[in-house]
């Protein structure tokens, strides 16, 4: 298996490298995590046009039969390039095939940020303990960076699908109901009755329309043991919208790794709250807040009925499927039963 990719990897990259000779891929690896793209680590090798040698560590995301969540990976290869060399840090994108032919599924191949870790757990352990506050600051400024960031000057209006400031909220509400309407193997009760608050209590216009990541949370990027974020990772579910979203996301229960009060195991609600606020120039209003942090237990919710689907419809059986449904579903309902008072 790996070594047909190679092989086929190899024979793609070389119409892609005019001028190049030899071109080989060497050590492909899949790196587990993650089911919205097959994500491997290979070693690219080839002869220049003056007859040099040439190793690059790259990174393939290729999509796989049945994914955890429908997203587009144009879009995913756009967010990278626009905010690639920014105050954010993001892998350079190389090439974006969108024909199955080559690998099988669409693809596309990036530079590989190495030496550096992604796992939340791991930052629980002893090593990591006190880099929480550095990286905290980190994690949330660079969240305000993108929020900051003009969708206009980044180019990528023509990726992103327009939304008007009043309608972010019904968008993104009608779009996650829709997938558990479609997904759900056993009633929601709980996240459904979120929705129907949602619904009768919309929030205020977004304060600006900004990019947002979609899946902003540790474990998706990647740090260094000084606090240090090198690297921001998995942009496929990125959108114009509000910044909110973004914000809250981060701060949802389910991410608190320590198994205590800290957002995405680092520090207090209202410490991460306060340096993405003065990072992206914005206030978070409370109650507007509170609802997109509701919002996004159902958005999470409807990721964890959709992955439940696939592994049992046998579409996709990758366990991050089966565990991710198994481990998620139960404290999404928590968290949603939280945030209404009902916990």
């Amino acid at each position: 298996m790996a070594e047909d990719i190679e092989a086929r990897l190899a024979a793609y990259i070389a119409t892609r490298l005019p001028g190049a000779r030899e071109v080989t891929v060497t050590d492909l690896a899949r790196i587990s995590g993650g089911a919205s793209r097959e994500t491997y680590r290979f070693r690219l090798g080839y002869r220049d046009a003056d007859g040099r040698a040439v190793e690059q560590a790259l990174i393939l995301r290729r999509d796989p039969p049945s994914s955890l969540i429908d997203t587009q990976r144009k879009i995913e290869f756009a967010a990278y390039s626009a905010f690639h060399g920014s105050a954010v840090p993001a892998p350079r994108m190389l090439w974006l095939e969108e024909d199955d032919g080559p690998l099988g599924h669409p693809f596309f191949v990036a530079e590989e940020i190495a030496g550096f870790e992604a796992s939340p757990m791991l930052l629980q352990t002893e090593a990591y303990l006190g880099t929480h506050e550095a990286l905290a600051e980190r994690k949330w400024t660079i969240l305000g960076q993108i929020a900051k960031a003009d969708p206009e000057t980044l180019d990528l209006m023509g990726a992103f699908a327009p939304v008007a400031a009043d309608a972010c909220w019904a968008r993104e509400l009608g779009y996650w109901e829709w997938v558990i309407d479609e997904d759900e193997v056993a009633p929601q009760p709980i996240i459904r009755a979120a929705i129907r608050w949602l619904r009768a209590n919309p929030p205020p216009p977004a304060r600006k329309i900004s990019v947002v990541h979609g899946d902003y949370r540790t474990g998706n990027f990647l740090y260094d043991t000084e606090g240090g974020i090198h690297g921001i990772l998995d942009w496929e579910m990125a959108h114009l919208g509000d910044p909110l979203e973004d914000l809250g996301w981060s701060l949802n229960r389910i991410w608190c790794w320590g198994k205590d009060e800290r957002r995405g195991g680092l520090v207090s609600r209202e410490a991460a709250i306060a340096i993405w606020e003065r990072a992206s120039g914005l206030k978070a209003d409370p109650a507007a807040l509170h609802w997109w942090e509701l919002f996004n237990c159902v958005k999470g919710q409807g990721i964890w009925v959709s992955s439940a689907k696939a592994w049992i419809d046998g579409d996709n059986r990758d366990p991050i499927l089966a565990y991710s449904a198994w481990a998620m579903l139960n404290p999404q309902d928590r968290a949603a039963l939280e945030l209404m008072g009902h916990l």
